[in-house]
């Protein structure tokens, strides 16, 4: 029969380890806020803060209750992760409308300033996304803790023989995904199985195209 203490042990390493992992992409987050905060306040109308204040406060509350080891559980988290995901997701499609909206003409000094807005929108538009594979694939990091990590909703490379090594994807892996997908408008090594992965990389090709080819072009032009 196999030892109480030991099997209480494995139980809570599957709870702590998907938790901290978290760091990474709550890091990510918040680099994503100061994105958001850098905007001209001719395209935000001064509300750039707000994204970040938000990302704050929800990030304060999933991990201040893990610091003094009282975590919330694994559907709490979740739906607080699902909330910053809609926050930031709405301010980058609100942003990025208000760029195109914005359009300067003939102005030189207004160029320059639009090509550094479409240069943190880029960014942001890659962070984003990382985030949402990040938490939709395999139903989240503590859902693809359980299945030994296999290919869900995206397969990576390493996941092809069926993951026989067990490896662990990490926000890195998904930062890099998003970062391929902004560059080249499409699927590299890694590919999207789920139409919800597909949706998202259309998505982000799509942000990613109107904010190098309208607003960056547009900003060459006036130079």
């Amino acid at each position: 029969m196999e030892n109480p203490t030991q099997q209480q042990i494995d139980l809570n390493n599957l709870r702590v380890k998907p938790v901290i992992s978290r760091w990474a992409a709550l890091a990510g987050a918040l680099i994503l806020g100061l994105l958001f905060a850098a905007l001209p306040e001719r395209i935000t109308f001064g509300f750039g803060w707000i994204p970040l204040a938000i990302i704050i406060i929800i990030t304060f509350t999933i991990t201040l209750p893990h610091a003094v080891r009282r975590p919330f559980s694994t559907a709490t988290v979740r739906v607080l992760s699902l909330v910053l995901l809609g926050v930031v997701t709405l301010a980058l499609a609100v942003f990025v409308c208000l760029m195109i909206y914005t359009l300067p003409n003939k102005n030189q000094a207004q160029a320059v300033t639009l090509l550094q807005t479409a240069g943190l929108l880029w960014f942001a538009n890659i962070f984003v996304f990382a985030l949402w594979y990040w938490e939709i694939d395999g139903g989240g990091p503590i859902e693809r803790h359980k299945r030994g990590h296999q290919a869900a909703d995206f397969m990576f490379p390493q996941q092809a023989d069926g993951n026989t090594k067990g490896w662990v994807p990490h926000f890195t892996d998904y930062l890099f995904v998003a970062f391929t997908a902004t560059t080249a408008l499409s699927p590299t090594d890694t590919y999207p199985l789920t139409r919800w992965a597909k949706m998202l990389m259309m998505a982000e090709a799509i942000i990613a195209m109107l904010t190098v080819i309208i607003l960056a072009g547009r900003a060459v032009n006036i130079l």
